[in-house]
C-alpha cells in the first residue's frame, strides 16, 4: 500500500498543475483608443532669413569632361610613312642629305681616324662642313659608298647611269692632305 501513496502524491498534483494552467487563461480586453489631441493653431509663417555665403558658386559641368579640342597623349609625335623605305644602294627619294649634295671628287680629306675594329676619316665639303665617316656610308651626288678607309686615302665607289643608259660603276680614291 505504501507504493500507491507514493504513486498518488506525484499524480495528483499533476494532474492538479494541468487543470489549473488551461483554466487561468484571462482574455485581455484592448485599452480604449485616446481621443485626438486638439491640432495647435497653425502659426504665421515668418520670412527666413537668406543664406549668404562668401563661396563663390560653381558652374554646372557637364556629366563627361570635353576631350575635342584637347591633344591624344597615346597618339605618336611623328607618323609612320606607309611607304617603302629606300635600298641603301640608291639615292634617297625627296630630300638629299648634306653630304650628298656635292660630286665625290670635291671632297677633301683631314684627317684619318686607324682603329682596331674600323677605320673613320673627316672629310670636309667644298662649303666647309666637317662630316666623320666611315665604310659603308653614303657620300656624293652620284650614289657614292665608302668602300675602303686607309691610312692615306679613302676609296668610294660610285654607281651611276651613263650616256648609253648602261650602269657604270668607277672607283674615286680621295687622298689625304699632306702637311706644309
Amino acid at each position: 500500500m505504501r507504493r500507491k501513496n507514493n504513486s498518488l502524491w506525484i499524480v495528483a498534483p499533476l494532474s492538479a498543475l494541468l487543470t489549473v494552467s488551461g483554466g487561468c487563461k484571462k482574455e485581455e480586453i484592448p485599452p480604449p483608443p485616446s481621443p485626438a489631441p486638439h491640432a495647435p493653431a497653425p502659426l504665421a509663417k515668418q520670412p527666413v532669413q537668406k543664406q549668404v555665403s562668401s563661396v563663390k558658386p560653381v558652374a554646372a559641368t557637364p556629366s563627361q569632361p570635353d576631350f575635342a579640342n584637347r591633344k591624344d597623349p597615346f597618339k605618336p609625335f611623328v607618323e609612320a610613312k606607309s611607304e617603302k623605305a629606300p635600298s641603301s644602294k640608291s639615292a634617297p627619294i625627296g630630300g638629299l642629305l648634306p653630304i650628298q649634295s656635292y660630286p665625290a671628287e670635291q671632297f677633301k680629306v683631314s684627317g684619318i681616324i686607324v682603329g682596331l675594329r674600323e677605320n673613320k676619316a673627316l672629310v670636309v665639303d667644298p662649303a666647309g662642313k666637317g662630316y666623320v665617316v666611315k665604310e659603308g656610308m653614303s657620300i656624293g651626288s652620284s650614289n657614292g659608298v665608302i668602300t675602303r678607309i686607309a691610312p692615306a686615302f679613302i676609296e668610294v665607289s660610285e654607281r651611276f647611269r651613263a650616256d648609253n643608259g648602261r650602269m657604270t660603276k668607277r672607283t674615286v680614291k680621295l687622298s689625304l692632305s699632306k702637311k706644309q
